[in-house]
């Protein structure tokens, strides 16, 4: 439960509020709510079975009808302290078991019960079987902090400045942990919950606002003045389309941050195809102008030899050194890189984890591009600091669109650019939900395609047959494809995660140079694979991926000038949940809309990549429907270190208190 001190025991809320006044009748009973509140006398206590399946039930009456109370654990103790022919309030959630009606580990309270827990207004808890078993039940926790606000007599300090409590007519720190613990009005627990959710997230953009402060103040970065021959002979002579006026705007914020004399530390945000690649480089280039050398670094080999491809056919023909260090990459050819590149011989150097290896030294690194930052984690991330004497400006690139309340809480410390805008002759992506009935419609329509000389990928979510899910595999998938396209008129690829890196390689360059019509695939395509001439993906099983999957899958196409489309093809049967997502995608190919949706469908833990984080274990406030008291906290804490950085006034001293406490551990969301 993450209870260690009395702090630890106030903060731990409840989820949810009982209504205790509401008292359903066991006749009329509505077994789909998720807590019921009944009132009657328990009698024929008894316990059956034996071993792990011992169990001890008891009937409880009202004068409507009966329901079977259930324990499965902590069996003494509740036979001893329930009484036959007494009066109760009990609380949980009913379910069906063989037919009958009951409540398993239900909350009881005596109806004569006159403590300060006989509330109107009942504090639910999350606990666990054990616990509850251990007297730690909803009633256990209440009880503990009952006790403990009585000790503490209203004497908690208070945490906030007394200007914020007074601008936001917040109740004190007292007041709303005694109301939110033990509530008599629904309007007083939604005031002292935004309390509550308000402190917690202004500590938490305290603790990233501050640290980005002091690094700004701390870590002189290289301050690079000049855009030179590099840049301009690039810019001029290679680029053959107009940069986006999105592209040109985050250009310009990270030059800023370039030539401020403090190390950048920026995350950039755009969606598939919006030419982040392409950003990234120019501001390598600058490095390069102001005699430093800069690397890429890939969490796939796929995607950093894609990476290497793109760059180096760019800059050919400028003299500027680039090379590629990967896993996969021979000994010889990787002592020959690492020793080029400790001498300075190379300019830009592309990789994967290999570039975090302790043997890899440069002889001027000034700037790091982390690509797909969400597949490293914070540590991978802060070896490359320690690649430079001064610390190397950081750019952090995702494809996967942050929504705004995730980024101004998981990012506090990050400075955000977003690219918003595609480059121009790029056509919507057209995406069609189909199901199994449609197959053959559906194969039709790739003949039309590879007909017109286009290319198809088709993507399922297994290699193998699963015994427990009935999904399409993609071995069984690929010689379905066969049979409907078959040798010598049509050449299929097939790539899946257990094949070795040059097996994929080969596949895949197949693929790129127009050799196989078809791709079949599971999702190691995700990413890293840019064929403008493939048109067509088809996404086998698409309720089994998530938003974020999709939408990178589906940015595989649409990469050239074509029309392209997206086929999510599903079964009959689609979840509540399934069926949004796939509506989603249909609707939209907005990556930052597809973001908000699978915040609010997922929830902030299971988001791609995000679980790493780990400041998103939020105890009171909620990421999706706290949008404007997020905000609200973000703006009260730039406000404060604005007007005052080292926090000297004494209306702020709660806030260095805090500060100093957190200071004693080391924190790795200090480093990208």
């Amino acid at each position: 439960m993450g209870i260690y001190t009395y702090e630890d025991l106030l903060e731990y809320f409840p989820y949810r509020y009982v209504d205790r006044s509401k008292i359903s009748t066991i006749r009329d009973l509505d077994i789909d709510e998720p807590y019921v509140v009944l009132r009657g006398k328990i009698h024929d206590m008894h316990t059956a079975g034996e071993g792990r399946s011992l169990r001890l039930t008891a009937i409880l009456s009202d004068n409507t009808g009966q329901i079977e109370l259930v324990w499965f654990q902590g069996l003494k103790w509740i036979k001893e302290s329930l009484k036959s022919d007494t009066e109760y309030i009990v609380m949980g959630k009913p379910t069906v078991f063989n037919g009958h009606v009951n409540i398993a580990h239900p909350d009881l309270d005596r109806a004569d019960n006159e403590s300060k827990t006989n509330l109107k207004y009942i504090p639910i808890y999350s606990s666990t079987e054990k616990l509850k078993s251990k007297g730690l039940h909803t009633k256990g926790i209440a009880r503990l902090t009952e006790q403990l606000l009585r000790m503490a007599g209203g004497n908690i300090p208070e945490n906030l400045p007394a200007s914020l409590i007074r601008k936001y007519k917040l109740p004190s720190r007292a007041n709303a942990l005694e109301v939110i613990h033990y509530p008599t009005q629904p309007h007083d627990i939604t005031l002292s919950m935004q309390r509550m959710k308000f402190e917690e997230l202004f500590f938490l953009q305290l603790d990233y606002q501050y640290a980005k402060h002091e690094r700004q103040i701390k870590s002189n970065g290289y301050m690079f003045t000049i855009v030179g021959e590099h840049f301009n002979r690039f810019y001029n002579e290679k680029l053959a389309f107009e940069l986006t006026g999105a592209q040109k705007r985050v250009v310009k914020e990270i030059r800023a941050d370039m030539r401020s004399g403090h190390q950048m530390n920026r995350l950039l945000q755009g969606d598939v195809g919006s030419g982040k690649t392409l950003v990234a480089l120019l501001c390598m280039l600058i490095a390069l102008d102001n005699g430093c050398q800069a690397c890429m670094m890939a969490p796939t080999e796929i995607l950093a030899n894609q990476h290497y491809a793109t760059i180096s056919k760019m800059l050919d023909g400028l003299g500027i050194t680039v090379e590629l260090l990967t896993g996969s990459l021979k000994a010889s050819g990787k002592r020959k890189v690492k020793e080029r590149l400790r001498k300075g011989e190379i300019d830009i150097l592309i990789g994967t984890h290999a570039l975090i290896e302790k043997d890899v030294e440069f002889a001027n690194l000034g700037f790091v591009v982390i690509d797909e930052q969400h597949r490293f984690g914070v540590e991978q991330r802060s070896k490359l600091w320690t690649k430079s004497q001064r610390p190397p400006h950081v750019l952090v690139m995702t494809a996967t669109p942050i929504p705004r309340t995730l980024a101004m809480t998981l990012y506090g410390d990050l400075d955000c650019s977003v690219i918003d805008e595609l480059p121009p002759g790029r056509k919507e992506i057209k995406t069609i939900h189909c199901n199994d009935t449609q197959r053959l419609k559906v194969f039709g329509f790739m003949h039309r395609e590879i007909a017109r000389g286009r290319q198809v990928y088709v993507v399922y979510p297994l290699i193998e047959e699963s015994e427990t899910m009935d999904l399409k595999d993609l071995m069984d998938g690929y010689e379905s494809i066969s049979r409907e396209f078959p040798l010598p008129q049509y050449q299929i690829s097939i790539v899946h995660g257990r094949m070795d890196g040059a097996a994929k390689e080969y596949e895949m360059g197949r693929f790129k140079r127009g050799e196989t019509h078809i791709m079949v695939s599971t999702t190691v395509i995700e990413v890293g694979v840019d064929v403008p001439n493939a048109t067509v993906m088809v996404i086998e099983n698409a309720e089994r991926f998530g938003l974020s999957q999709l939408h990178q899958l589906r940015g595989r196409v649409g990469r050239g000038g074509e029309q392209s489309y997206c086929i999510l093809m599903t079964s009959n049967k689609l979840t509540t949940n399934g069926r949004e997502r796939i509506k989603t995608m249909v609707d939209t190919t907005d990556g930052f809309r597809i973001a908000e949706a699978d915040l609010k469908l997922r929830g902030p833990g299971d988001l791609q990549g995000l679980q790493q984080s780990g400041i998103l274990q939020l105890k009171i406030a909620d990421i999706v429907n706290d949008e404007p008291i997020i905000r609200a906290a973000r703006e009260s804490v730039e406000e404060i270190l604005s007007d005052d950085p080292n926090l000297d006034n004494p209306d702020n001293g709660a806030l260095k208190v805090h500060l100093m406490k957190n200071k004693k551990a080391l924190s790795w969301g200090r480093i990208s």
